[in-house]
């Protein structure tokens, strides 16, 4: 199974300053992540994950108020990692080949969704919706993919202006809660010493692009969890269906 380093996370109590408090928030996720293959969301719980991490509850506690917190903090170090991926990739391939960079989206969300752990059941959201508020998971996954391959395919000759657009925005976070019991290898976050933003964090203000993105990671979603159903490792002809409809789709896009 693949390993994951820690991200920054707006909703993180405190920012690790120093790297050994990264480091230890980067056990407790990693636990969390183990456990939730092992056990599921409902019976995973912050004393469990601290055994397991290694690492005193209050650790814990200093950087999430419960396990939805911290679940909500793995499926956003998932996202930064997936765009970390997507970005070098899109490295290597060239601006005009769109079908490639689609494939290559597509490559990297199965390949962390077969080996990275706690990844099947929380990917870029939690398992369980807070019940007064939409589930955004998609839509902060639809702005990191925008903003990837409009940075990236922009460079194809004459598509530039007709396709992409007048600038980026910022995409905005939830507020932090206060926390009286900050360290001294902590910072309040977010913005807190270390806090950096990671790729893709900017999302374009073209809505047509942002939109056919949005689209894509909606039928996708829908089709790779019956894959995933059907077949632990993902079933192959569905996989490829998926694949199919994504370059159709984004035909009229790119094309």
């Amino acid at each position: 199974m693949e390993s994951v380093p820690p991200h920054p996370h707006a909703n993180l109590r405190r920012v690790p300053v120093q790297q050994r408090s990264a480091e230890r928030l980067a056990r407790i996720l990693d636990a969390g992540a183990e456990l939730l293959d092992e056990t599921g969301y409902e019976q995973l719980s912050t004393r469990a994950v601290a055994d397991r991490a290694g690492v005193p509850i209050g650790s814990v506690y200093r950087f999430f108020p419960n396990k939805r917190a911290l679940v909500d903090a793995l499926a956003e170090r998932n996202l930064d990692v997936y765009a970390e991926r997507i970005a070098g990739r899109l490295a290597d391939i060239p601006a005009s080949e769109w079908r490639a960079a689609i494939d290559a989206v597509l490559d990297e969300y199965l390949a962390m969704k077969r080996a990275v752990p706690g990844f099947g059941l929380v990917d870029f959201g939690p398992p369980v919706p807070v019940a007064d508020a939409p589930d955004e998971a998609n839509r902060r996954v639809a702005g990191r993919l925008a903003a990837l391959l409009a940075g990236h395919l922009v460079r194809a000759p004459g598509r530039a202006a007709a396709v992409f657009g007048r600038g980026v925005e910022p995409v905005a976070g939830p507020e932090p809660g206060p926390d009286a019991d900050a360290g001294p290898d902590v910072a309040d976050g977010p913005g807190g010493a270390g806090a950096e933003p990671g790729p893709g964090d900017l999302a374009p203000a073209d809505p047509d692009l942002l939109r056919a993105v949005l689209v894509c990671v909606e039928a996708a979603d829908a089709l790779l969890q019956l894959a995933f159903r059907t077949d632990p490792s993902g079933d192959p002809a569905l996989i490829a269906e998926t694949r199919v409809l994504l370059r159709a789709y984004l035909a009229q896009v790119f094309g």
